[in-house]
């Protein structure tokens, strides 16, 4: 790695697919440098689209968020897990019944699909990130009874200002400890979300890059998807972590601000 970032006559990509948390900014800050990165793609008129696993917001709440933080972009280019799963259930089962676990986002996107949220002879269990947990026990409930489990994605940890916090994967975990039933995981890095992603920026990905800041979730991703992948480390991912996986990124850097177009 060049420490005063890539060289992009190396990168193949023309367009990116961004990470939010651990890459644009940490809890409610913005991580330096990334106000820049992005006014330098909508300046070189590269496509992007935000791709995060996080579904309690929905992308009008994101686009407020990035505002505040000094970036302005349309809520069309925000793709969320919750979408990913409205998605994905409109097509297994289209205007079903849900008993849902989650925030604003994933309720929106359900309801959105056609949805019907409800705990009477729901079609799934849906379970997303939430700071209420009054809902995991009913959950747990309907999950042992045979209700096919959804959880939006499989983030154990996220970053946070102070460091770490847990995530939708801790609470799935929870869950499938108690049912011994397995959650079927929408978000990254199930290729169902990439697919969506590339089809929504309307670009292939031969000349697509992901950017993000874990390996088990974005980095995998785009290796299984065929995409460009640059991991920065500002967010959840140590430099000495990498070894721990049996695949590599193509690009490693500090943080977005490494990145010059």
């Amino acid at each position: 790695m060049n420490p005063k970032g890539i060289d992009v006559r190396k990168l193949r990509a023309k367009h990116f697919l961004i990470d939010m948390d651990g890459v644009i900014y940490r809890g409610d800050k913005l991580i330096k440098g990334a106000d820049d990165f992005i006014a330098s793609l909508k300046a070189k008129k590269r496509k992007f689209l935000f791709l995060t696993n996080a579904s309690s917001k929905t992308p009008q709440d994101l686009q407020a968020k990035l505002l505040r933080l000094g970036i302005k972009v349309s809520p069309e280019c925000f793709y969320t897990s919750a979408l990913a799963t409205a998605a994905f259930l409109d097509a297994q089962h289209a205007r079903g019944r849900a008993y849902v676990v989650g925030e604003k986002g994933l309720i929106a996107a359900l309801r959105e699909a056609g949805y019907r949220i409800t705990e009477k002879s729901p079609d799934y269990v849906v379970v997303g990130q939430t700071e209420d947990f009054s809902g995991l026990k009913k959950a747990t409930q309907l999950i042992s009874q045979g209700i096919p489990f959804i959880a939006t994605n499989p983030d154990v940890t996220g970053p946070a200002e102070e460091g770490i916090e847990p995530a939708m994967g801790a609470i799935a975990a929870m869950i499938e400890k108690a049912t011994g039933k397995s959650a079927y995981f929408i978000g990254k890095p199930n290729p169902l979300m990439m697919r969506k992603a590339l089809q929504r920026l309307r670009v292939h990905s031969s000349e697509t890059a992901i950017i993000g800041d874990r390996m088990d979730t974005d980095i995998v991703a785009g290796v299984e998807t065929g995409l460009e992948t640059i991991l920065v480390l500002s967010g959840v991912t140590s430099r000495e972590d990498i070894a721990k996986y049996p695949y590599r990124p193509d690009f490693v850097v500090r943080s977005v601000a490494d990145l010059k177009l």
